[in-house]
């Protein structure tokens, strides 16, 4: 086997703020400040980080994918969510930093209670949205301390090891995987801002900046993304701002006379030169430091939301079927990692991280897989209970006889991004286990069958997945549903389905995540998750109106060993019979021997009858 793409090392853990806060504070004082504020984002504002980006994880050891830290003179502060309370315990020494919540009080609920009057606390203005900065400048002036923005980030200083910046190659992304030349792309917003009155746009999201120009990288760990910023005028004509060396001869041929290629160094002086022209900006995915030097060169700002991104969400025929064909695909490589779990792996023998690599074996056997579309998360037993758990060399536990193990994983295809979560017995699984499986199920079911009118939001569907849990009296704390790109995040907006409101509506095209789940603290974790894409408005018999609907794009078996039949409906158990023959269908021309015989004993109907 090669080289595994996963890397199951902590990298973290609290000697790194032992090492590294006393030479972060000597930056801060040579500076003549008196605290810095850390976010986790990048410049980029991108979920995973290229390792020179990591400057919450080196001021702390903390390794999670959200988070922030304050570092002053006297004290300081890490903040985490729900997710990472124990992981922040592990990995962040409590003599350095206090643990405080992310969402309250918040950087900006602890800078009210904590900053000094009179403190001068840095921050970078390139890693900081407009709207989160500005709750950290009123808890700033409320304890009567001054925030300031700095050109130099003092951790880029201090980090004496700090990795160079990712140069990876820039490829074109070929018609025949995005249905839709980047040229027409263009002139489709273009229209957009001529509408407006704008003159322009600003685009710093990656995966925009991907989707619009029809272009793939590898900056980043996990998405295919090439880290750059881009200039659109409203006449279709754009100006791409990236590493020059990273640009592959067909990519810069691929990007033809109408869209111009400057150093990413040039980025803030051509902002600076929209003077007097009405400029479009997204303060959720630009930094303040775009808007400041769009409105230093003397620009008109439009805040609005990135114009490229409900385009990207809503994917045309040719995406759709590359989704179809690369969940297909990843289903022959989960369908034979499934069949190793019912079979070999009930040893007891194998452990989270052993079963990783083997779900990576099989992915890496197919030739078309290009990268994971995350790193995979592999729970036994409690670990399960955490809905983002992590596995690592120091938490590993063993697949042992009587739990179950929850698998959240995902590659990377060309023509797709897939992300599936299956929950596996290991030996017998309790009445118990049965019983909260299936009302997950119930709730899958539930948000896979819906019909629902356009304008829906993702908000009004939400209580669907979760009402057979609440029923009883249980619930999850993560959301339902997140959208999926196309060879691009896994995690993508704008849409998305959670109890949070959205005012986003689901669009033919779109596709999204449909993963209820439930956790018991200290014993498992159960999570069903398929992908699945909106469907046209079409007739429902009976009805007066036309309805959007989902069609299942994820192919592999639902654990039938996991069933409780006695609390399926009829209907229920249509539905899933009907997904398994499908799955049969699907996958079971790509399988021999003993995983294909597997797959067949793994879709039969609950009641034996022949799909």
């Amino acid at each position: 086997m090669t080289q595994p793409i996963q890397n199951f090392d902590v990298k973290g853990g609290p000697h790194l703020g032992r090492d590294h806060l006393p030479l972060l504070r000597a930056a801060l004082k040579t500076a003549g400040l008196d605290g810095f504020i850390i976010p986790h984002e990048d410049e980029y504002n991108n979920e995973y980080l290229p390792a020179n980006a990591e400057r919450l994880a080196w001021a702390t050891g903390f390794t999670g994918s959200a988070g922030a830290a304050i570092v002053l003179t006297g004290k300081a502060a890490v903040f985490v969510d729900g997710r990472y309370t124990e992981q922040v315990k592990a990995q962040v020494d409590a003599k350095l930093f206090e643990y405080v919540d992310l969402m309250e009080p918040g950087p900006a609920g602890w800078l009210k209670a904590h900053a000094p009057k009179g403190a001068r606390i840095g921050y970078d203005p390139r890693l900081h949205a407009p709207d989160a900065l500005a709750r950290l400048k009123d808890g700033a002036k409320a304890a009567g301390a001054e925030l300031i923005a700095l050109d130099d980030n003092p951790i880029d200083a201090a980090w004496r090891d700090r990795p160079p910046a990712p140069r990876a190659a820039v490829v074109p992304h070929p018609e025949m995987f995005s249905g839709e030349d980047h040229g027409a792309k263009r002139r489709r917003i273009a229209r957009e801002l001529e509408a407006q009155g704008a003159d322009a746009c600003v685009i710093t999201s990656p995966a925009s900046i991907a989707w619009l120009f029809n272009l793939r990288g590898g900056d980043v760990a996990c998405t295919p993304l090439p880290l750059a910023a881009a200039l659109l005028d409203s006449d279709a004509r754009a100006t791409l701002f990236i590493e020059e060396s990273k640009l592959t001869a067909a990519a810069r041929a691929h990007l033809g006379n109408e869209v111009a290629v400057r150093p990413e160094s040039e980025f803030g002086d051509a902002l600076k030169a929209m003077s007097g022209k009405r400029v479009l900006a997204d303060p959720a995915s630009a930094s303040v430091w775009v808007f400041q030097q769009l409105e230093a060169g003397g620009a008109s700002v439009v805040r609005q939301s990135d114009p490229a991104a409900l385009p990207r969400a809503c994917k045309n025929a040719v995406e759709i079927e590359g989704a179809r064909q690369a969940h297909i695909r990843d289903g022959e490589a989960l369908v034979r990692f499934l069949h190793w779990l019912d079979t070999e792996a009930q040893s007891g023998h194998e452990d989270e991280i052993t079963a990783a690599l083997k779900l990576e074996e099989f992915r890496k056997a197919l030739p078309e897989l290009k990268d994971l579309s995350f790193e995979t998360i592999s729970a036994a037993g409690p670990n399960g209970a955490f809905p983002h758990y992590r596995v690592n060399t120091a938490s590993a536990l063993k697949l042992a006889p009587g739990s179950l193990y929850l698998v959240d994983s995902g590659g990377q295809y060309p023509d797709g991004t897939t992300d599936v979560t299956r929950t596996v017995p290991i030996g017998e699984p309790t009445a118990e286990m049965r019983r909260h499986f299936t009302l997950v199920l119930k709730g899958h079911i539930a948000l896979s069958v819906i019909r629902f009118p356009e304008g829906t939001t993702g908000s009004a569907l939400d209580a669907l997945a979760r009402a057979p849990l609440w029923m009883a009296g249980l619930d999850y704390d993560h959301g339902t549903g997140h959208g999926v790109g196309s060879y691009l995040g896994v995690h993508e907006g704008p849409q998305r389905i959670a109890k949070a409101p959205n005012a986003v509506a689901l669009r033919p095209g779109m596709i999204v995540s449909n993963e209820p789940g439930y956790y018991e603290i200290g014993a498992y974790g159960i999570r069903i998750e398929n992908l699945q894409v909106v469907t046209p408005p079409a007739p429902v018999e009976g009805g007066n109106r036309a309805m959007l609907g989902f069609e299942s794009l994820t192919m592999a078996p639902i654990h039938r060993g996991l069933i409780d039949t006695t609390l399926l409906s009829p209907s229920e158990i249509a539905w899933l019979d009907a997904y398994h023959a499908e799955v049969r269908k699907r996958v079971l021309p790509r399988l021999d021997g003993e995983a294909a015989t597997w797959l067949i004993k793994a879709t039969e109907p609950l009641y034996g009858a022949t799909p």
